[in-house]
């Protein structure tokens, strides 16, 4: 009930949000009214926005309707309204343009529309990426067909953003298996290993580097034998089971998913069902009852969670973004991986934090000074150009490749929440959530910011007009 005190304590207009799950509920106003205890012309007025929604009609909406608070604070319409943000600044629109208030208002009438018009601009781009690799190829270029992947992990991406990165029935089975195969170890690594001999007649191996050469997991099926690669850790080790171990014991359920979720491409399927076997994975590791509550008794201090669970800083970053179960959710947290080029390879996005879809991340930003000292964990206080403020961690994470002279893979992760949860967390410690004067400004990324008073912008903004004067030289070398 802590959030929904938050979000009571400022007026909170959600008409859209609150019509939207009338319809959803294929209720008349009449009936939506009566379930509430309120009159039909009044939440006439709360879905006009002309009336704010009462603390003792906002705990209504979450009893009867089983629905986050969180969500009618209009984290899902942010993360819409940034999407279309990004596609309505390119300079096709330029003859068109949409002010921030319109597309506020497209992407509070319906999210799910914004994330189809993203979904058609992505199209888009990639059918311009195909025609270029078309000529290149006419032209005698050597180019590498690598659109198709890219179109089918987006599509996953959405696909688990959909669900709020939360599947029940695989966390459900997660605990089953956990309370059944752990409580008789205090590894991991031998509960799963024992499970996997005495279950499914399956054995595991550690086999030498010049065996496995690039691969760390190896099932063959012939010998009935795991292969793992020296070069894992122990919770890499341990995840590589679980991984397995959903294979043989979750497909069913992964199936089902999949089937519900509409995808058509194989290669999409594919994608994700790799996907949710490593979401069971976790959560075979970190079963959802114990490890929120674990999370919660220490601050949700990482280093600590992956000692008491086994796992790396890495997978408990990753765990901690899909405590979304009804009645027992966790800090909406975001979570972003990066390599020192700037690539982003993995993301998530709750409490309403913007993530560029179509681009990298901005300078300002601290997980690219993690790679300044890596292995230290080091936090920040940022604020978005619309005002919203988030607490910000990042640190380094590595993956030994080989021996001496053979450099890691190295990526700085950096996870965070808004900073009305700041009082909840550890790393809180030595800042002040409650004054703004110590923020980072921030954008979303330099494409689409509009902050004039940026030294380190490497790009002017397509959402305004660029400014040239050969006799001034300000902050930034791109003025609009």
């Amino acid at each position: 009930m802590a959030d929904t005190g938050r979000l009571v304590e400022r007026k909170l207009f959600a008409g859209p949000r609150v019509r939207r799950l009338r319809r959803e509920q294929r209720l008349t106003q009449a009936a939506m009214a009566e379930a509430l205890g309120i009159s039909t012309s009044y939440l006439n007025l709360i879905e006009r926005d002309q009336r704010p929604i009462s603390a003792q009609i906002l705990l209504q909406l979450v009893d009867v309707f089983d629905i986050d608070p969180r969500g009618l604070a209009g984290d899902e319409e942010a993360r819409a309204q940034t999407q279309l943000h990004e596609v309505f600044s390119d300079p096709m629109f330029r003859d068109t343009p949409l002010s921030k208030a319109e597309l506020k208002d497209l992407a509070a009438a319906s999210p799910a529309a914004a994330d189809a018009v993203a979904r058609l601009y992505q199209e888009m781009l990639q059918s311009r990426a195909s025609n270029a690799l078309l000529v290149e190829q006419l032209e005698g270029s050597d180019a590498s067909e690598t659109q198709g992947a890219g179109m089918a992990l987006d599509e996953v991406r959405d696909f688990i953003v959909a669900q709020n990165n939360y599947f029940p029935i695989l966390d459900e089975e997660a605990e089953t298996l956990h309370e059944a195969v752990m409580a008789d170890y205090d590894e991991p690594y031998l509960a799963l290993r024992a499970r996997l001999e005495e279950r499914h007649n399956v054995k595991t191996r550690i086999a030498p580097v010049e065996v496995m050469d690039n691969t760390l997991r190896r099932y063959d099926r012939h010998r009935q034998t795991i292969f793992l690669s020296e070069l894992l850790d122990q919770p890499g080790r341990s995840f590589q089971l679980a991984y397995q171990l959903a294979y043989f014991e979750q497909i069913p359920n992964i199936e089902n998913i999949l089937v519900n979720s509409g995808m058509e491409s194989e290669e999409v399927r594919t994608v994700a069902r790799i996907s949710l076997a490593n979401y069971f994975a976790a959560a075979a590791l970190m079963p959802y009852e114990a490890f929120l509550k674990t999370a919660t008794a220490n601050q949700y201090d990482i280093t600590l969670l992956a000692r008491r669970f086994g796992t790396s800083f890495e997978q408990v970053c990753h765990r901690l973004t899909t405590l979304q179960r009804p009645g027992a959710r966790g800090i909406p947290f975001f979570l972003i991986r990066v390599d020192n080029a700037g690539n982003i390879s993995k993301r998530f996005s709750a409490g309403g934090f913007h993530f560029a879809r179509f681009g990298g991340t901005c300078p300002r930003w601290h997980v690219h000074d993690a790679f300044r000292i890596p292995g230290q964990i080091n936090t920040q206080t940022v604020q978005m150009e619309d005002g919203t403020r988030y607490l910000s961690i990042a640190r380094t994470v590595s993956r030994d490749n080989s021996g001496f002279g053979v450099p890691d893979n190295q990526f700085a992760i950096a996870m965070g929440c808004e900073i009305k949860h700041a009082d909840k967390l550890i790393y809180a410690r030595g800042t002040n959530p409650d004054n703004p004067t110590g923020d980072t400004p921030i954008g979303v990324n330099c494409r689409l910011c509009e902050r004039r008073d940026c030294n380190q912008r490497a790009t002017p903004s397509i959402n305004r007009e660029l400014r040239l004067d050969e006799h001034v030289r300000g902050l930034s070398p791109f003025d609009f």
